[in-house]
């Protein structure tokens, strides 16, 4: 095994194990949670094995999921997210991501920091949609929507540079 599937492993199950022990307890205000387990799927190398990409995503929302006892809403929101990486990669870095030079962890730019908004938005809003699933309360999905969104970006903007590989 390479060091990148090494790293893509460890950056899951520690992912996956903040998010169960730590991040799942924290309520603010009664409804606010991050989600930053998103953060696997958005530093997923990019000439990564998209299938595995998909299947492992599938996996981490599934986790979540169980151990937060819901039916499903983690899972499908993540397997979509995995699946529209590409078309958010292009449209926030154009021709960088034909060329697959992209480094989400490199210093942020609009760019990035734009990547990272529509993906976070959008794993968020199918989330919270198909956690209520009735159209009476799409007001209340957009507003958990919109807030646990910005407290997810600041979360996974923080831990995207602090833990930044050291150049070398």
């Amino acid at each position: 095994m390479n060091s990148t599937v090494i790293i893509n492993i460890l950056r899951f199950i520690l992912l996956l194990a903040i998010q169960v022990a730590v991040l799942n307890r924290l309520d603010l205000f009664g409804f606010l949670n991050p989600y930053p387990y998103i953060l696997y799927i958005l530093l997923y190398p990019v000439n990564g094995n998209k299938a595995l990409l998909l299947v492992s995503a599938f996996f981490m929302g599934l986790f979540i999921d169980m151990f937060l006892n819901t039916g499903g809403p983690h899972a499908a929101a993540s397997v979509t997210l995995a699946f529209l990486r590409p078309t958010f990669f292009k449209f926030s870095f154009g021709v960088s991501y034909e060329y697959q030079t992209i480094k989400i962890n490199d210093r942020l730019s609009p760019e990035r920091f734009s990547f990272i908004l529509i993906s976070v938005i959008t794993h968020h809003l199918i989330l919270f949609l198909l956690e209520v699933f009735r159209f009476n309360l799409i007001l209340t999905a957009l507003l958990h929507t919109l807030y646990t969104t910005l407290f997810t970006l600041v979360i996974c903007i923080i831990t995207i540079y602090l833990v930044k590989p050291a150049k070398t």
